[in-house]
């Protein structure tokens, strides 16, 4: 149940965005929903795989930092991947990615703190 609630969470937040941002354009909720997944999948699986080794050079460090941008890179690769979904610039995936962290943060101290 959590997962569908970040999914939906999420999604409302890159259409947000969307909004207040013109360099981002997204044709509708429905592909903002896609959008969320497959940028959850992708961070998952391949994100992990290309921070690990930035997290280890940098002694986890700066973790956040290389979690930014990882992310921001993933959602540029999302972009391509998506007729309905524009981002134009690195900046723009930057602030979206910087959006959905303070977002899931959030959200996840919510559902944690939530009352049974």
């Amino acid at each position: 149940m959590h997962f569908i609630i970040e999914l939906l969470v999420n999604a409302g937040m890159i259409l947000l965005l969307s909004h207040f941002l013109p360099t981002i354009l997204i044709r509708n909720f429905g592909t903002a929903v896609l959008v969320a997944l497959v940028i959850g999948l992708l961070n998952a699986t391949i994100g992990a795989v290309i921070r690990f080794p930035l997290n280890l050079a940098t002694l986890w460090l700066l973790s956040f930092f290389i979690r930014l941008i990882v992310t921001a890179v993933i959602i540029k690769i999302v972009d391509k991947l998506f007729d309905g979904f524009e981002i134009k610039g690195f900046s723009p995936a930057l602030i979206l990615a910087l959006a959905l962290a303070i977002d899931g943060s959030f959200l996840s101290f919510a559902l944690q703190h939530q009352v049974r």
